[in-house]
């Protein structure tokens, strides 16, 4: 008879926000439950897009750069995560979910100590300000799939309230941006972990079974070079 303690528990999705300068996790975020699917979309950034092609063609671009890239693809993921107070019951929640919600949130803004220094800087005659810098921020699906992230969209849908209108119940759009070399400074902890897991696909990527051209109805490779 299989006994539950022999069943291994699941690995859970989450955030982990890091100190940049140090590569020490400032906060861990377990999403409470894995999202049902992931939605994710990757536009490779050509070098011949856009312009008319030289010669008069119909194509667009440069001819000479149709298979040249400018940089890493750009790649966004969007899922919906559950937070549910009422399934973890023998957790004391006189907030209701307000602490997740809260947490998230302060992913995609400055604190109140940033926007006072801002301030002050402002009412100081600073004839500049630079824009208010964010933690790094991780996401991880897995031990495979650790890559810093921008988040671009966190909505939130509350479903349910206790009796003082404490959410206990929502579900979360998130949306987020994988930050490549392209969009972080040299030598940044960043960068440095996007080649990571850039070395990570090209890893799986290399244990993939390749296929054969029989399989494609080809015969040779004579019809791959024009000479069959």
């Amino acid at each position: 008879m299989t006994r539950y303690a022999d069943i291994p528990k699941p690995i859970r999705s989450g955030i982990v926000v890091v100190d940049p300068d140090h590569g020490t996790p400032q906060r861990i975020i377990v999403l409470q439950f894995n999202p049902d699917t992931l939605e994710r979309s990757i536009a490779p950034q050509s070098a011949g897009d856009g312009g008319d092609g030289a010669g008069g063609g119909a194509g667009n671009g440069d001819r000479n750069e149709a298979l040249r890239l400018k940089g890493p693809a750009q790649e966004t993921w969007k899922f919906t995560a559950e937070i549910d107070a009422t399934d973890q019951l023998e957790i004391a929640a006189p907030d209701g979910i307000h602490p997740q919600l809260a947490t998230l949130e302060m992913l995609v803004q400055p604190t109140t100590a940033q926007l006072r220094a801002a301030t002050r800087l402002s009412q100081q005659g600073a004839i500049e300000i630079s824009p208010i810098e964010m933690p790094l921020t991780l996401f991880t699906w897995g031990s495979k799939r650790v890559m810093p992230v921008r988040l671009t969209e966190l909505s939130v849908n509350e479903s349910a309230f206790d009796v003082d209108l404490n959410p206990i119940r929502a579900s979360l759009g998130i949306g987020m941006k994988i930050l490549t070399v392209s969009d972080l400074p040299a030598g940044h902890r960043g960068a440095d972990l996007y080649m990571a897991h850039l070395a990570q696909k090209e890893r799986l990527a290399a244990a993939a079974r390749g296929g054969s051209l029989g399989a494609l109805g080809l015969g040779g490779i004579g019809l791959l070079t024009g000479r069959g």
